[in-house]
């Protein structure tokens, strides 16, 4: 295991639990029948945040030294391209009715919006200074 890690989150169907080595850049999976890592994936940089894309085929990964996101193919437990975002990306909020990732890049003060159809940022939004955690609402 790490020395230190930062941040989980868990496979759609919650066999398996992701979170980030802040020692080396890679990526530990943790089987949870066998509640041990089972697999660690290489990342380009350290990692912080992690969310699966609702279809549980891929896995987004901030990279808070490169602002950029990996994209992990979890079929293939491997990088299959990254996206370029505004500094210091450390938290992913998946939008449960599209196919939309938020990214809160702290030392931009920015969400960053990413289309997962075509990997590619369509929007950032104000959010002030030492922009983190995000969580979704539904307004009645």
């Amino acid at each position: 295991m790490a020395k230190t890690d930062q941040r989980i989150s868990a496979s759609i169907d919650d066999r398996l639990v992701f979170t980030a080595d802040q020692d080396q850049p890679r990526l530990a999976v943790i089987d949870t029948t066998k509640n041990e890592v089972t697999q660690w994936i290489s990342l380009p940089s350290n990692g912080y945040g992690t969310a699966p894309t609702p279809d549980g085929h891929w896995l987004l990964v901030t990279l808070p030294k490169l602002n950029q996101i990996a994209v992990v193919d979890l079929l293939q437990s491997k990088v299959a391209r990254t996206i370029d975002v505004p500094a210091r990306p450390v938290q992913i909020l998946m939008r449960p009715d599209r196919p939309l990732a938020y990214v809160s890049c702290s030392d931009a003060g920015e969400v960053a919006v990413i289309d997962l159809k075509n990997w590619q940022v369509v929007q950032t939004i104000a959010a002030g200074p030492g922009a983190d955690g995000l969580a979704w609402a539904n307004r009645q």
